[in-house]
């Protein structure tokens, strides 16, 4: 589904990923780990195709470099900091992306539907709470059905009852059958949903294995 190869990103004098090697099999579930500035986001803007990098990507068998277009058509993509025009309410912005990405105003219907923001379609995003911010980025991110999404630190600014209900959120998707790749740095999240982790450090990948081969967490704080 994914490989990746000596992925090496520069800043100037600062190296943010260093020669990482991955690969993420078709309906997996990686959590990556790390302190910020570890290189979490910058290996998810990379695999978008969106910053130039140094080494090989390749997304369902396709070139990132070459065919960025493709591949992040194949992504569904839920960022950290979530922005959309003030004077827009609920339906008006899934309105808008669906038709920036050709789909079916049916389709957007039934995702607002599916996940519980129907009731909320006349308030303005920039007015929902974080819990249902998050559910919109993510019907957005579900418009055109992509069999992969990158999630940047979904639950950083949820208070622990819509964490846990946003968790149950990505267990859904898993059994869907999607391919999750999210940024965390909670341990119940990769207990809970992650099938392997991958810890960076310094941009280096320290880590990769499964949640339950890792005996302390607290080490890779």
């Amino acid at each position: 589904m994914i490989k990746i190869r000596r992925l090496t990103k520069r800043f100037k004098k600062v190296v943010a990923l260093d020669s990482v090697d991955l690969e993420v099999q078709p309906g997996e579930v990686l959590a990556l780990w790390g302190p910020n500035g570890a290189g979490k986001t910058t290996l998810l803007r990379c695999l978008l195709g969106v910053i130039p990098f140094e080494g090989d990507i390749e997304v369902m068998g396709m070139d990132v470099r070459r065919q960025g277009k493709e591949v992040r058509r194949l992504i569904g993509y839920v960022p950290q900091e979530i922005r959309w025009h003030l004077d827009q309410t609920v339906w008006e912005t899934v309105r808008f992306y669906a038709r920036l990405r050709k789909v079916a105003l049916g389709r957007a219907e039934k995702l607002t539907g599916d996940w519980g923001l129907s009731e909320a379609k006349k308030k303005l995003a920039q007015d929902l709470s974080g819990g249902m911010k998050q559910k919109l980025a993510l019907v957005i991110a579900l418009l055109s059905d992509p069999p992969i999404l990158f999630l940047d630190e979904p639950t950083s600014s949820l208070d622990v009852g819509t964490r846990m209900e946003f968790d149950t959120a990505l267990e859904r998707l898993k059994k869907d059958g999607k391919t999750l790749l999210f940024c965390t740095h909670r341990f119940s999240e990769v207990r809970r949903i992650a099938d392997r982790l991958v810890v960076l450090e310094s941009g280096f990948k320290k880590v990769d294995a499964r949640p339950r081969e890792i005996k302390n967490f607290e080490e890779y704080i």
